[in-house]
């Protein structure tokens, strides 16, 4: 006979709990070191798109004398 709707349920949830005791979490400081090297190529990809843009801008202005 199979399992009923909540032996389902249940299962489910005792493998989940298994699978995260497997997971390797990262430590306070890998997370804080890898958000800050995140919000710096960020920045730092931002600027150059800013400087980009700002760039293609004036060589357009400066072509069609606008």
């Amino acid at each position: 006979m199979g399992k009923t709707g909540i032996q389902k349920f249940f299962s489910f949830v005792a493998e989940t709990r298994r699978e995260l005791d497997r997971v390797t979490w990262s430590t306070r400081k890998e997370v804080v070191i890898t958000t800050i090297v995140v919000f710096v190529i960020a920045l730092v990809a931002s600027l150059f798109f800013a400087l980009v843009d700002t760039m293609w801008y004036r060589i357009v202005h400066f072509l069609i004398g606008t």
